[in-house]
């Protein structure tokens, strides 16, 4: 094998171990078993009749439990196990055949490269699926899982048969993730954080505690604009009376010489 090929095939394992380990190995696996193409020596037992059908099976189970919303999240977090070792293993076998280097400094380099892809791929696999199953309806997971197939399996097709247009599409692919990564985890986060406190969805940016003051300029103790004396700054306390209550709690509108007080006497 050409070592530009070997180089994509050692990228393009790692890189679609970690969107669909199962379809990758069927992939490379079924064209060497018929002839297309031909493997390195340490990576022939993808064709092995035992590990094909191991991997159809799993391919097929994985093909339905990829589309329903919140067990994709589950399968994704088990697979964090078993497609980055996967591809670290996929990727040094690719370049086993090649004397770029010292064949154990060759091997370090390809097993740590290949992690590194596997993780950083699926990374953006779970992630991304973890916030669109905030959405309620499944139809995004389904043309998500169909697009990660088909992704893999064309772009195990073009690392083989076209190396160069793979490794372009691959270095985009790259600039694509170190982008979308950050934005999608930092979604999740922002999730989670709505759980444990509710309230922080509904107050405006900026505002304190419920129950205190804060947020817009000249807002109120009680949220908006109220009479003289009743703005506090953000983050502060409403006014106290000498017995620690709020020196006064009745709504806006109960207030004499307020905005509301106003226009009823106009009204």
């Amino acid at each position: 094998m050409e070592p530009l090929t070997a180089l994509a095939l050692a990228l393009g394992s790692a890189w679609g171990s970690g969107l669909n380990l199962y379809a990758t190995v069927l992939v490379l696996g079924a064209m060497d078993a018929f002839g297309v193409i031909s493997l390195p020596d340490s990576m022939a037992v993808l064709s092995s009749t035992w590990v094909l059908a191991a991997a159809a099976l799993m391919y097929f189970i994985e093909f339905f439990a990829d589309k329903i919303p919140g067990l994709d999240s589950i399968w994704d977090l088990i697979h964090t196990f078993i497609r980055i070792p996967a591809g670290a293993l996929m990727a040094a076998g690719a370049v086993g055949g090649l004397d770029f280097m010292n064949d154990e400094v060759q091997t370090a380099v390809a097993l740590l490269g290949g992690g590194m892809i596997a993780a950083g791929t699926h990374a953006a696999k779970a992630g991304s699926r973890a916030v669109i199953n905030t959405s309620p309806e499944p139809f995004s997971n389904w043309f998500m899982s169909l697009f990660e197939d088909a992704l893999v399996f064309g772009g195990m097709a073009l690392a083989l048969f076209n190396p160069v247009a793979f490794l372009i599409g691959f270095g985009l692919f790259l600039l694509l993730m170190i982008w979308l990564v950050p934005k999608v985890w930092r979604g999740i986060a922002g999730f989670f954080r709505g759980f444990k406190d509710p309230e922080s969805l509904r107050r405006p940016q900026g505002a304190g505690p419920a129950g205190t003051a804060g947020g817009f300029a000249g807002m109120g103790a009680n949220g908006f604009s109220g009479g003289p004396g009743d703005w506090a700054p953000p983050g502060s306390t409403p006014p106290q009376n000498g017995d620690g209550t709020a020196s006064d709690s009745r709504d806006v509108a109960e207030r004499p010489g307020t905005d509301a007080d106003f226009f009823d006497k106009k009204t």
